[in-house]
């Protein structure tokens, strides 16, 4: 069945640095899009990236372009959110996506947080 993994969350200071990983298994990866989204405690979820399946289009939310970089390798089965400049403002917990024939599936997700 579709899985979808994420990791590499945790408690950053402000102007630091995660790394977010998404492991897919279940489906063949390379040949769907991939997004990532975050909700933060009592907001809606909101769009963050989106990645198409061989990563060479990207396309990112005005609040995190030129922070984020959104990527993956498709030989790991695995997408990737590098984010950079880290605010408070994106303390969230992150998941990634993907819509596979009509469904969406999803992660877990993951708690990033932003704080001194």
């Amino acid at each position: 069945q579709v899985q979808l993994v994420e990791s590499g969350g945790g408690l950053v200071q402000p102007g630091g640095s995660l790394r977010l990983s998404c492991a897919a298994s279940g489906f063949t990866f390379s040949n769907y899009p991939m997004r990532w989204y975050r909700q933060a405690p009592g907001k809606e979820r909101e769009f963050v990236a989106r990645i198409s399946n061989s990563g060479g289009i990207t396309y990112y939310a005005d609040s995190v372009k030129g922070r984020f970089t959104i990527s993956r390798d498709n030989a790991k089965n695995t997408g990737y959110l590098q984010m950079n400049s880290l605010k408070p403002e994106d303390t969230a917990v992150y998941s990634c996506n993907a819509l596979i024939y009509f469904s969406d599936y999803w992660g877990q997700g993951t708690q990033v947080t932003v704080s001194s």
